[in-house]
C-alpha cells in the first residue's frame, strides 16, 4: 500500500496510512485488544537528512508511529538470499545512512535493525555513535546455518555469542528474541513431513535465547513472532508455547518483561 503518486521518498508513508485505517476500523470491533498499538515503518535513511520529510509524514499519518525498520542484512555469499532493500556492504557505516539515521533521535523514533551476526561490530559502532537513539536488534542477529555456514553450528554459535556479549555493552540496544525457525537458520524443519512441536523447538532454540537474556537481561529482551516467515517451520501457537517452555524457570518479573514489558517500554505503547 505504498503511495503510487508524489515523491518517491514519501511512498512508504502509504503503508502507515493504510495500517492506521485498518486500526480505526478494527478498534470498533476488537474490544480490549489493542491492534497495532505501535507502528514501525520504512524510510530510506540513505537519503541523508532529506529523509526528515518522510519521517514527519509518517508521524502525521499516525500517532501510533514509533520508528523505522531498515533491512540491512548483508553477506558476501550468493547462497544467502539478498534482502529486499538490496543493501550494500558496510551500509551502517556509510555517511549518507548515518545522516539519515541522525534524524531519528530528535523525533524520538527507534530503529529496528535486521543484520546478520557478522555485522554486529558495525551495529555496535552505530549504537555508540548515537547513544540517544533506541536500536532494536531483530531476530537476534540471524545466526546463519545455510550456505557457507551449513554444518558449522557450534562454530557459528560461539562467534555469535561473543558478538552478542560485546553488543550488550551498548545500553541503547535491545533484542527481539525470535527468527530461529526461518529456513536460513539451517535446522531444516521446513523440509519435514511433520513440523516440530513446542518441546523440540524449545530445546533447539534455548541456547540462543538464554544467551541473549544472560547478556542483555530480560528488561532489554522481548519475544517476537516472525510470521509469516516462521510459518514454514511451525504454527503460531506452537512457537509461543515454545517461548513459554523456555521461560518456565524464570521469575514472574522476568517473564512479564520478556512477554510484554520490554516491548511496551521500548515502543512506548502506554503513551
Amino acid at each position: 500500500m505504498y503511495r503510487t503518486e508524489g515523491p518517491l521518498a514519501l511512498s512508504p508513508v502509504g503503508e502507515t496510512e493504510f495500517v492506521e485505517q485498518l486500526v480505526a476500523a478494527g478498534t470498533r470491533r476488537a474490544g480490549i485488544t489493542r491492534v497495532a498499538a505501535g507502528i514501525v515503518g520504512f524510510a530510506d535513511l540513505t537519503l541523508g537528512s532529506p529523509v526528515q520529510a518522510a519521517l514527519d509524514a509518517h508521524l502525521h499519518a499516525s500517532s501510533r508511529f514509533r520508528g523505522i525498520r531498515y533491512a540491512s542484512a548483508w553477506d558476501p555469499s550468493d547462497q544467502i538470499r539478498e534482502v529486499h532493500t538490496h543493501p550494500p556492504r558496510n551500509l551502517l557505516m556509510s555517511r549518507e545512512f548515518r545522516q539519515g539515521f541522525s534524524c531519528l533521535g530528535s523525533l524520538g523514533l527507534s530503529f529496528d535493525a535486521w543484520v546478520y551476526y557478522p555485522q554486529f561490530p558495525e551495529l555496535a559502532d552505530l549504537a555508540r555513535a548515537f547513544p540517544g537513539t533506541t536500536i532494536v536488534l531483530d531476530h537476534m542477529g540471524g545466526p546463519l546455518g545455510i550456505g557457507p555456514y551449513a554444518g558449522r553450528r557450534e562454530e557459528v554459535f560461539d562467534a555469535w555469542r561473543r558478538n552478542i556479549a560485546e553488543l550488550a555493552h551498548c545500553a541503547n540496544v535491545f533484542v527481539k528474541l525470535g527468527g530461529r525457525t526461518m529456513s536460513m537458520s539451517g535446522f531444516g524443519w521446513h523440509k519435514r513431513a511433520m513440523p516440530p512441536g513446542s518441546v523440540e523447538l524449545a530445546a533447539a532454540m534455548a541456547p540462543y535465547y538464554e544467551s541473549c537474556i544472560e547478556h542483555f537481561g530480560a528488561e532489554r529482551c522481548m519475544f517476537e513472532s516472525n510470521f509469516p516467515m516462521d510459518r514454514v517451520s511451525c504454527s503460531y501457537t506452537v512457537l509461543w508455547n515454545a517461548f513459554k517452555r523456555l521461560t518456565a524457570g524464570y521469575s514472574q518479573a522476568e517473564r512479564a518483561a520478556l512477554f510484554h514489558g520490554t516491548a511496551t517500554r521500548v515502543y512506548r505503547l502506554d503513551h
